[in-house]
Parts: structure tokens; sequence; C-alpha cells
């Protein structure tokens, strides 16, 4: 496997090797000891899958209490996948990084907690894995909206497939307020 760091500290592109002969394909898609060679020591509770048509965009989530570490991959098709730094103490808070992920090209993400995560349909279907560090707690969520104008993502799409609760989603400077309060409310 190749990791290849981002521009986003914690946030690692990563390359499996892939063997192909006239059979089809075969590749790793996680190791334990080769992840924390590479500095990623994590521990992976809970596997999601979703199936979403072109010009769905989900996102974008994170968990404020128990934040998921995340590790992304697409098993058909293609997406536009975006992490947005909101580590108030980083000096990336609020950069956006988008790389794509596809069934063809085997890439998956790693994003670390402190990351806003959401992707966007690029082919007729897509079909995506990803492994979390944490639990999905419903309540614990929190979000940003997709089209905030001061992360300015190009997400190549104008009127998307939104949830209503994404519509819902704030601005990165309203979230803020409670990114700064600790998560026990204290």
């Amino acid at each position: 496997m190749n990791f290849i760091p981002t521009e986003l500290p914690g946030v690692i592109l990563i390359e499996p090797k892939v063997f192909r002969d006239e059979r089809g394909f075969f590749l790793e898609t996680y190791h334990a000891s080769r992840f924390a060679q590479a500095g990623l020591e994590v521990t992976f509770v809970q596997d999601n899958h979703s199936r979403s048509v072109q010009g769905t965009l989900r996102g974008l989530h994170a968990q404020w209490r128990r934040p998921q570490g995340k590790l992304v991959r697409v098993i058909a098709g293609e997406i536009f996948d975006v992490v947005v730094d909101i580590r108030l103490d980083s000096p990336t808070f609020g950069r956006w990084l988008g790389v794509r992920l596809s069934a063809e090209n085997f890439r998956q993400l790693y994003v670390p907690p402190g990351f806003v995560h959401g992707f966007r349909v690029v082919s007729d279907v897509a079909e995506v894995l990803y492994k979390c560090t944490a639990l999905y707690d419903p309540g614990d969520e929190i979000g940003v909206v997709w089209n905030d104008p001061e992360i300015g993502i190009d997400w190549g799409i104008e009127s998307p497939l939104l949830s209503e609760k994404d519509r819902r989603l704030p601005t990165l400077r309203a979230l803020v307020p409670r990114l700064q309060q600790t998560p026990d409310g204290v």
C-alpha cells in the first residue's frame, strides 16, 4: 500500500497494490500493521455502506463528542470525496480537500477526527464503504452546509440531490460557537 499525505494534516490518500489477471483482481483494503507503520494506529468499530444515484451529495458530516475517523472507498461507480478541517486550533482550519475515489482507481481516503466529510456521486450510481473509529450516534452529529461560501468547495454541481437534514446544516462560521464549547457543555 502507498500512503500519500495530503496538504491537510492527518488526511491520507491510500493507494493499495492491485493484483490483476484474466480472472479479475485482488487487493488488500486494510492491513492493521501496514496502517500502523504508516502512522495510522486506528481501531475500526463500524462499517457503513451507502448506495446513491448521480447528483446526490451527502454531507458535510462529523460527530462532536465521539469524533469518528473514517476510511472511505468506492466499490461501484465514482465519487468526488471532500473533507473540511474544523479543528479550531489547526493552521488549516476551514480549508477543504477533494479527491476522486472510484471502483476503477481503488483509492481510499483516511479522514481523521476533526474533519467534516461528504461526497458527490459522479457516476450513474455509486456504492461507498467506509470504516469508522467510533460508533455512529445521531444525537452527536454536527455538520456544515455543502455550499458554505466562505469555504468555497467546487463540487462541480449547482443543484445536487440533498437530504432535508443536509439542506438545513449551518455554515462553518455559525458552527464555531458550538466547536468552542467543550463537548460535555462545560
